[in-house]
């Protein structure tokens, strides 16, 4: 449980992707098991080997959760972390809710990606700021109140593990009822974030991916997550802490 450590992303490409000089189109369609349409959404992937520029299989996950959850989502103001092409953040968009997209304030090429990827879902409402973890940014502190916080894979360098819950936690401070909706691959079982979860007065709690369909290795069409271990868990603050 919550074993979380570094290693390289993989991804891929299928051949029926649309390729520019500098971009791969993706498609990811999330089927409905209630009924309603599928949802389609489009991303621009960059071809840059930097961790922003294409999607992740975390994120896939994430998105399919998302999808599942749509109702909750409509009306709930959503900030994504870390958001890169933002796949999880767009779906959100899809489903009715206010999407603010943050990625470093020091890598405005993340940012111009997560205002690409606003465009071709022609979700233009969506906000998009610099946020760098751990930092009590004005950027930061100017934010409404957030229903739901999206992360997936942020955490990758254990350097970053204590200022993405610290971040979470102060976005908790104007919301204590919010929730930190996150995907990680498993890649070692030396490292944890349970420790740091106590320090800071936040709880997990595990959500099974046979319970929103996602315990597959192809997921909306793509060839994500494939056969990385991927788990998804939901972090909120203690009560009365």
């Amino acid at each position: 449980m919550l074993n979380i450590a570094m290693d390289s992303h993989s991804g891929s490409i299928n051949m029926n992707d649309s390729v520019d000089t500098r971009f791969v189109h993706k498609t990811f369609t999330f089927e409905s098991h209630d009924g309603t349409p599928p949802l389609a959404v489009s991303i621009p992937e960059v071809l840059d080997p930097q961790y922003g520029m294409y999607v992740w299989p975390c994120a896939v996950v994430l998105a399919q959760y998302l999808w599942t959850a749509k109702e909750k989502l409509q009306n709930s103001t959503v900030l994504e972390l870390g958001a890169g092409v933002s796949l999880p953040g767009v779906v959100a968009a899809k489903c009715g809710a206010q999407v603010i997209l943050s990625d470093s304030a020091e890598l405005p090429l993340c940012l111009n990606n997560c205002k690409r990827s606003c465009e071709v879902n022609d979700v233009t409402s969506v906000s998009v700021v610099g946020l760098t973890w751990g930092q009590v940014s004005p950027e930061l502190l100017s934010l409404p109140p957030v229903d739901i916080i999206l992360g997936s894979d942020v955490f990758y360098e254990p350097e970053d593990f204590e200022d993405v819950l610290v971040t979470v936690l102060l976005l908790l401070k104007h919301n204590p009822n919010a929730q930190f909706w996150t995907t990680y691959q498993e890649r070692s079982t030396d490292w944890s974030i349970e420790a740091l979860l106590h320090k800071w007065n936040l709880k997990c709690v595990d959500v099974p991916l046979e319970t929103f369909h996602a315990n597959r290795n192809h997921l909306a069409g793509s060839s994500l997550p494939g056969n990385h271990t991927i788990q998804m868990m939901i972090v909120t603050a203690v009560a009365n802490a």
